[in-house]
């Protein structure tokens, strides 16, 4: 039996690991439309929520004793259709769940259109799989009502047990979507029609892409159209014309823009020990040397055994350990220009067998030596 003990290069990383080094090769920036760049103020997604009862469930819903608040519930619901349930009666309704409905309200949606939602249980039933979504009003931060939900759910999940004990779940049976389920009745206020100015945010905050959006549009609408206010937005006068600015609005977000370079960052993940840097990382010159030892530890069992006609004697098993040091390869030191490129890092480091581990340790040794111009960061 062996066992491959190496230097610790990276502490959540063996040698047995693989490593993934996601490299961006130096290509000029492509022009991007303005819509993917920035998004505007005041139009966003709105997020409701409502609770619910699922019923027509296959003995898989919420137990009565460990979800009181769904007995609750139905107790309410049946009340409300006129059915008056004796006090002294408990209900134990296995094909009934608790649920709640979330979703997001598109931005500009009108009473009558429908959205998908999502269905989720908060009891302890085992699977919503073919339950249908009572009538469920959805609720804003505010409080108000702007949608009302039903319909049949679509679970991907499936669980199934057998009367020993032994089950088999696959995906997530507890949780499932309604396309369409859910219809509007109240718009929400937009102040898009409103303001004689239009901010637009940038998705990514950088002073010389807002720079450049701002430059674009007006060299496009004409002098004083746009101008910059902070790193992440620009303010633009836009017609007071609803339909007007609508068109306005359509001309430019399918503007070209060249947005700037990523600040130079190198990202490290200690728990999956993924390394991705991104092509704007350059190193100073420096000298690297980077020792690469690796232990094997061989433990062989010997059996002893008595002679033919001992009496007294019996079988042993030793354990024979042989530790052994190496350290493969010659070419340990390697030196960087000035203004070298990520692909001559990673070709140096590949030429001198240094692995991905090892890759992480010399850009932290760089970093701290001041020849890395790049932020480093481990999440």
């Amino acid at each position: 039996m062996n066992r491959i003990v190496g230097c610790p290069g990276f502490a959540a990383v063996t040698r047995g690991l693989l490593i993934a080094a996601l490299v961006v090769s130096v290509q000029p920036l492509q022009a991007e439309r303005i819509k993917d760049l920035a998004s505007i103020q005041g139009v966003r997604n709105n997020q409701l929520l409502g609770y619910g009862l699922v019923v027509g469930l296959d003995g898989s819903g919420d137990k009565g004793g460990s979800s009181p608040f769904t007995r609750q519930s139905l107790r309410n619901l049946l009340t409300q259709l006129g059915i008056v349930v004796p006090p002294n009666v408990q209900l134990n309704p296995k094909n009934v769940a608790a649920v709640t409905v979330h979703a997001d309200l598109p931005p500009f949606s009108k009473p009558g259109q429908q959205f998908d939602i999502t269905v989720s249980s908060i009891g302890d039933a085992k699977s919503l799989r073919g339950g249908s979504l009572l009538m469920t009003p959805m609720k804003g931060i505010d409080g108000q009502v702007y949608a009302i939900a039903q319909g049949n759910l679509v679970v991907g999940g499936l669980a199934a047990e057998g009367s020993d004990g032994s089950k088999i779940t696959v995906n997530v049976p507890s949780s499932g979507r309604i396309p369409g389920g859910a219809t509007v009745e109240r718009s929400v206020p937009t102040p898009f029609g409103q303001e004689p100015l239009l901010t637009l945010n940038l998705k990514d905050s950088d002073f010389t892409t807002v720079q450049r959006v701002s430059d674009a549009i007006n060299k496009a609408i004409g002098e004083g159209t746009a101008f910059p206010v902070d790193s992440t937005s620009v303010k633009v006068n836009a017609p007071k014309n609803v339909g007007q600015r609508v068109g306005f609005i359509s001309l430019i977000e399918n503007l070209q823009v060249e947005p700037a370079a990523a600040v130079a960052r190198v990202i490290v993940n200690s728990r999956t020990g993924t390394v991705v840097i991104n092509s704007t990382v350059r190193v100073s010159p420096a000298a690297v040397s980077h020792g690469n030892l690796v232990v094997t530890i061989s433990e062989n069992a010997e059996v002893s055994q008595p002679g033919p006609f001992a009496r007294r004697g019996r079988t042993a098993v030793t354990q024979q350990s042989d530790v052994s040091v190496a350290a493969p390869g010659d070419r340990r030191m390697f030196v960087f220009n000035p203004g070298v490129t990520l692909d001559t890092v990673v070709r140096a480091v590949n030429e001198v067998g240094a692995g991905p581990s090892d890759l992480v340790a010399i850009l932290e040794a760089l970093r701290q030596a001041g020849a890395l111009k790049a932020d480093l960061v481990v999440i």
